[in-house]
């Protein structure tokens, strides 16, 4: 095939590919058939995956940009989709590039001609504070290089050795190759190395200590497309949790600090972001056996477009001269306003609150304030889920003041969107029976088999959920653990169900189903987490077929209760086809509902209590289902 591509002209085998697909949907449903559309397929896609190239280059919609500017009169300069984000390169200003991740603005490319002195505007910029404190010969590791305004500042300020981690290759490539000329070959400067890497699964592979591991605003609207639908409330994030934070300490020399900027735009009427991440920061130390987390952090304010927010953090207490060297520097940034400092009285808001209350007064502050501040962990990665489901809908003078897509607006998309499918499940199920109701009451055990084979569908999602939320971090994204963990999980939950007709329809079948699927369960609860950090360190074709290994057995054993349900049923029912019907319709909507509602209680109590929920579900399922097996009618 690589010799065919070569020898023929661009295109012309995907058109051949698409013509063989139309006539192979000419020939029916055959078997025939269904071989000569495998046939067009592979003709026709093979091409495209073995040169990409073929592929046109993408178009733009300026409805789906979240920038400053009007997308439909500054149209972008560079644009490649990636399997992460899509990539946008747009020229708004003379003297600079904007970078935009799936239509919202995340970084900016600058000119540099490789002098240092050109770059003197750092002196006044955020990016400074860490170099206040460290000064210059810092080793530096930075996560989400993007532009690498980052490396540029950390040699700006003298530091000896920059490693960039960048997530996406097309954002990499911008610096090592369609950029590389305007932005001075950064890429190749002798102090730095950009490498192309998920920065959690970097970090724990590493066995390197930092000066200063910088984590610069790894929460840009991706993988959203278009934030004010909410789905950023909804976004995972394993850059923010406690287990994240207790990592990078890990990776510090002694006198080496973790820096976490982001947005905070209200800071002032609600610093949401800003507390939470000092919560859970504070979470980080104390299971590192620090309890006087007020003398390890510090916080400042910038006036930058979104608002800005820098949290510094040391495992060993800031010293008086850092402290000092610190608030002397804000006070030289124009607009820059010290927040916390050990030994100081600057803010008395909720960030001061969550570094300096007692653990007694912490906890209870934190049930009591109007938005969620709790530490985040691995279990529920949802940093940007501040409001309660309960309180989502109420409707508050902040919320009507101003739109804040992160201030109830995805958990209020979520509710209703589970109550609409759940009417709409109802609706469809029961208005068809009204129709044939002398009928359908001759069906045996109606409530038995709806309460089964919901009972299935729920399960079933909210066992994928979870495990593509926890292969999520051995996989560094989200695209990735959903592509292998739900084909894995599709493709082997069929063979489950092709295998189950060798049980016969016996009880047996049921109870050890459950067993296997309990003990599968447990395992990757107790037995995953443990083992995480050593597999992050190895290559990606090796984790992929350990995620593959891991999901295989709990497709197998979930594959065989549907089809073993419905062959029971079409052996009691004297009309076997229409009640088997119903009952897949029972089991897929209760799958689309469950898709939902396990998101919902992911975000409220943790994937963990889903998972032990889904072994819930099964089992009553298949206690409900109990008279089928013996044969009651």
């Amino acid at each position: 095939m690589p010799l065919l591509l070569v020898l023929t002209p661009p295109g012309a085998i995907e058109f051949a590919g698409l013509l063989l697909v139309l006539a192979s949907l000419r020939l029916g449903r055959s078997v025939r058939g269904l071989r000569w559309t495998a046939l067009a397929a592979f003709l026709g896609l093979s091409p495209w995956v073995v040169k990409p190239d073929f592929l046109p280059d993408a178009v733009t919609e300026w409805p789906k940009t979240l920038g400053f500017y009007d997308a439909r009169r500054v149209p972008a300069v560079f644009t490649r989709w990636h399997p992460i984000y899509r990539v946008d390169v747009v020229r708004v200003f003379e003297d600079r590039y904007f970078i935009n991740h799936d239509g919202a603005m995340a970084s900016a490319l600058y000119p540099f001609s490789g002098d240092l002195s050109e770059l003197r505007r750092f002196e006044t910029d955020s990016r400074s504070y860490p170099f206040a404190i460290l000064g210059p010969g810092a080793k530096v590791l930075v996560v989400g290089a993007a532009g690498g305004q980052e490396i540029l500042a950390s040699l700006y300020f003298g530091a000896s050795e920059v490693t960039a981690v960048e997530v996406n290759p097309v954002t990499v490539s911008l610096l090592t190759d369609h950029f590389a000329d305007y932005t001075g070959h950064l890429a190749e400067h002798p102090r730095v190395r950009l490498v192309n890497a998920e920065g959690r699964a970097f970090v724990s592979a590493s066995r390197e200590k930092w000066d200063l591991v910088w984590f610069v605003a790894p929460d840009s609207y991706t993988a959203v497309n278009a934030a004010t639908s909410s789905a950023f409330v909804l976004t995972e994030s394993y850059l923010y949790t406690v287990e994240m934070i207790e990592e990078s300490l890990r990776h510090l020399t002694d006198r080496g600090i973790v820096c976490a900027q982001f947005g905070d735009a209200m800071y002032d009427k609600k610093p949401n972001r800003t507390a939470r991440y000092v919560s859970t920061a504070r979470e980080a130390f104390r299971r590192l056996g620090v309890e006087d987390f007020e003398k390890h952090v510090l916080v400042a304010t910038s006036p930058d477009f979104w608002g800005l927010s820098t949290i510094l953090l040391k495992r060993r207490p800031f010293t008086r001269a850092e402290v000092e060297a610190f608030l002397e520097h804000a006070s030289k940034l124009p607009g820059n306003r010290a927040r916390l400092a050990p030994g100081h009285d600057l803010d008395s808001g909720p960030v001061r609150l969550v570094a300096s209350l007692s653990r007694e007064e912490l906890e209870s502050f934190l049930r009591r304030h109007p938005y969620r501040l709790d530490p985040v962990y691995d279990d529920a990665p949802f940093f940007w889920h501040f409001a309660r489901f309960l309180d989502a809908f109420e409707d508050t003078p902040l919320r009507r003041a101003q739109l804040d897509w992160e201030d109830g607006l995805g958990e209020r998309v979520l509710v209703v969107l589970a109550g609409v499918s759940a009417v709409f499940a109802v609706l469809v199920l029961s208005v068809p029976v009204l129709a044939v109701r002398s009928e359908w009451k001759r069906r045996p055990r109606k409530l038995a088999v709806a309460v089964y084979f919901g009972g299935l569908g729920l399960g079933f999602m909210f066992v994928e959920v979870c495990l593509i939320q926890q292969f999520t971090l051995l996989l560094g994204f989200p695209t990735y653990s959903l592509t292998v963990t739900l084909a894995t999980l599709l493709v082997s939950a069929g063979l489950g169900s092709l295998s189950s007709g060798f049980w016969g329809t016996k009880f047996r079948f049921l109870v050890v189903s459950w067993c296997l699927l309990a003990f599968w369960v447990a395992l990757l609860a107790y037995g995953l987490p443990a083992t995480t950090g050593s597999l992050l360190s190895l290559p990606m074709w090796v984790r992929v077929p350990t995620v593959v290994l891991a999901v295989l057995p709990l497709g197998l054993v979930m594959g065989g209760f549907l089809p073993f349900g419905l062959r029971r049923i079409a052996e009691v029912d004297p009309h076997p086809e229409a009640y088997v019907a119903w009952a897949w319709a029972v089991n897929a909507f209760a799958s689309v509902v469950g898709s939902v509602v396990a998101t919902i209680l992911a975000m409220g109590f943790g994937f963990s209590k889903v998972r032990w929920a889904a072994l819930g579900v099964y089992a009553l399922g298949i206690l409900a289902f109990r008279p089928f097996v013996r044969g009651i009618r």
